[in-house]
């Protein structure tokens, strides 16, 4: 006998309580439960995040980054949902402010982030690299990084007539963002993180 797994809706989904600490992302109505990154994960997705903010400060521009803290509603081909949880996410600190008094997540019908940002770990390196790709240039997200410590690479994506052009950075080159023109980060910078 074979059992078929409960598929969720996103309400079904961001109502779910299964009495564990089990963080989960949802793929076409499944929920995936997010493996605990290594150590060295943690600390490339926290300097990434205090690079973000010290850059958002001293530019005094109206935006806030985030880690691990926000959901992006992601369109499937299918009727089953999707959801994502970036490593970080950069928004305008208004939307920010509308997410608060509920579940952080942003849905289809809002305007998306300005930069959204995946750490590759082993079990999760087709995701980021094919099917995220896909979704986040959908969802017209208009920069997505991608930090890979197993490659030691860092790609930046920038999204140019509803595709996502790539540029791949290693070692001391210095980063091009779209969003950060003034950030002066290498990748060995970000991949050397003692947090």
């Amino acid at each position: 006998m074979t059992t078929v797994a409960q598929r969720f809706t996103l309400a079904d989904y961001l109502a779910h309580c299964d009495g564990t600490d089990t963080n989960y992302e949802l793929h076409q109505g499944e929920l995936i439960p997010m493996a605990l990154g290594t150590g060295w994960h943690g600390d490339i997705a926290d300097r990434l995040n205090t690079e973000f903010r010290r850059e958002i400060e001293r530019l005094s521009l109206p935006w806030v980054s985030r880690q691990l803290a926000i959901g992006l509603q992601s369109p499937r081909g299918s009727r089953w949902d999707t959801c994502r949880i970036p490593d970080l996410v950069v928004l305008p600190q208004a939307q920010w402010q509308t997410l608060k008094g509920k579940e952080a997540v942003i849905t289809l019908d809002q305007d998306p982030p300005l930069l959204v940002v995946e750490v590759v770990s082993e079990s999760t390196k087709i995701t980021d690299y094919r099917h995220k790709q896909v979704e986040y240039s959908y969802l017209s997200i208009p920069e997505y990084w991608i930090v890979d410590p197993l490659t030691e690479k860092v790609s930046i994506l920038v999204l140019v007539e509803g595709m996502y052009d790539v540029e791949g950075f290693q070692g001391d080159q210095p980063l091009r963002s779209a969003t950060f023109p003034h950030l002066h980060l290498s990748p060995a910078q970000i991949l050397d993180a003692q947090g």
